[in-house]
């Protein structure tokens, strides 16, 4: 079975899908006009401190001020370094934290001692604009190349705890010691790197160290606010990130993509480059590979198991709560062995919907009660297991007396709901449909796919109003553009009627 990587690139959008074993799961989704923020680093003014959360709202040139914590907060006056050492002197009999813990931790410092109003900083989003919450900052810089991190703010070392052999740790740790300027930190972050040279290593560094420099140049002649530093584009993120010794190939659908990732993939890790393949082929690259069923399949809040039981997924905006089932399935003769197997079949499907979702925050699960308290360990130990390939970070608590499973999953971005959907005019917001975007895209999809096949000159699209609207103004372009491709015209009808997720498409003689 192969694992592969595959971008579907287009003017409007660009999707990842990472499959492994021919299955889905991870979905990435970017358009030009909600592109994430993650990893940009900003010149902003600090608007607001507020002592009683130890926090300070920054304004970075964003819709929303984005929001620092104390112990994101990176500029320390001598004097109170100075307080901080002494501090830890005097309880070093007692503590085993060092001065440089707590310079890092700002342990003993108010957020209105280190902050004012009107106060400018160099920040980095480190968590994208969720709901109503602006983007999460930090001042502590860290720059993500193919095999390490630098962090400029710390004189740190730290390895992936994926790289589990100790003798390829202490390597890379006296490598890295031996190649770093002093008092720069580095991580090594990927379990890609636990084959890297040291020339391998050392080219990452020399490309980071380079790019921080430019970046401080930018940041003393920048306004305030504004963007100092862009991250990598979703796709050569993706490639970064993702493209390890397993994948067997990079599939990309655009041409442009493709020379885009080929270069980057050239200069970062020749020796894959074989593996970066560009689709050519009539059928959609995402129906080729059965893709479109499964991401819409992953918007449903129910999920069938194969036995017959099945669980639901419901988010709220503090948690997300999954409760489990029997549904059809009704074993053979034994209660507990049923409910036992419907659980442990389960878990399996929790951990791959949690990371096909991105679902992040407060998880609860709900399983089925079990009396036999082996099967509540073996239920346990099976969740901490089906959850060790996903790259978020993730703690998991026992199961309580109630047979809930209380579990933390970092969350980074929207999840693929939150994505893909908007509040249900229909329902003031209490469920959810497909937003006008994505219908939209998912017309000018079905229109491209099947152009081919149609001889007709003029296409007519009887779409919602709201529908009608965007692809009117905003997706004019978009729809121009496409017509151009196609070479037929397109006449848009709005149709109230209809409902905002239906469409009908008239291919006219």
């Amino acid at each position: 079975m192969s694992n592969s990587l595959l971008i579907n690139a287009t003017s409007y959008e660009v999707r990842i899908a990472l499959l492994e074993n021919s299955n889905l799961v991870e979905f990435y989704l970017e358009r030009p006009s909600e592109r994430g923020l993650v990893g940009n680093i900003y010149r902003g003014r600090v608007v607001r401190v507020l002592p009683g959360m130890q926090a300070a709202f920054v304004d970075i040139g964003l819709e929303r001020t984005g929001f620092l914590y104390v112990d994101d907060v990176h500029i320390l006056t001598q004097e109170m370094q100075n307080k901080l050492l002494n501090n830890d002197c005097e309880r070093s009999c007692c503590s085993d934290n060092s001065p440089m813990e707590s310079l890092h931790n700002n342990r003993g410092i108010g957020i209105d001692q280190l902050l004012t109003e009107g106060q400018e900083l160099m920040v980095q989003i480190c968590k994208e604009p969720i709901g109503t919450k602006g983007a999460r900052l930090t001042c502590h810089i860290s720059l993500p190349c193919r095999n390490l991190v630098f962090m400029p703010m710390t004189d740190h070392i730290g390895i992936s705890r994926k790289i589990e052999n100790e003798d390829v740790r202490q390597r890379l740790r006296d490598e890295i010691e031996s190649l770093r300027p002093q008092e720069a930190g580095f991580i090594v972050r990927t379990v890609a790197a636990e084959n890297a040279s040291r020339e391998d290593l050392e080219a990452d560094m020399e490309f980071l160290l380079l790019l921080w420099g430019d970046i401080q140049d930018m940041s003393e002649t920048a306004l305030v606010p504004s963007l100092v530093y862009e991250d990598l584009d979703i796709t050569l993120r993706a490639v970064r990130d993702l493209l390890n010794p397993e994948i067997n190939q990079v599939i990309i659908d655009e041409p442009g993509t493709f020379e885009k990732i080929l270069r980057f993939v050239k200069t970062f890790v020749p020796e894959m480059t074989e593996k970066v393949v560009l689709y050519d082929n009539e059928k959609p690259l995402f129906d080729s590979f059965g893709l479109e069923v499964e991401i819409n399949k992953a918007l449903d809040k129910k999920v069938w198991l194969r036995s017959g039981g099945y669980i639901i997924i419901e988010t709220t905006e503090a948690l997300t709560v999954i409760d489990v089932n029997t549904g059809r399935y009704v074993g053979k003769s034994d209660l507990e062995e049923t409910i036992f197997k419907t659980n442990m079949e389960a878990v399996k499907e929790i951990a791959y919907q949690l990371r096909l979702r991105n679902i992040g925050g407060i998880i609860i699960i709900d399983f089925i009660d079990m009396e036999d308290e082996n099967h509540r360990e073996a239920v346990f130990s099976a969740m901490q297991e089906a959850v060790k390939k996903d790259k978020s970070r993730i703690n998991i608590l026992k199961l309580s007396e109630f047979g809930l499973v209380q579990m933390t999953r970092k969350r980074n971005r929207d999840n693929l709901t939150r994505s893909l959907c908007e509040p249900c005019p229909y329902c003031a917001g209490e469920a959810l449909v497909k937003s006008r975007r994505t219908i939209c895209y998912d017309i000018f999809r079905k229109v491209s796919r099947d152009a081919k096949k149609m001889n007709g000159g003029n296409i007519t699209l009887k779409v919602h109003p709201e529908v009608a609207d965007l692809m009117l103004k905003e997706e004019a372009i978009t729809t121009e553009s496409l017509e151009k491709d196609i070479n037929k015209q397109i006449a848009i009808v709005p149709c109230k009627e209809l409902h905002i997720e239906k469409y009908v498409i008239t291919w006219e003689e």
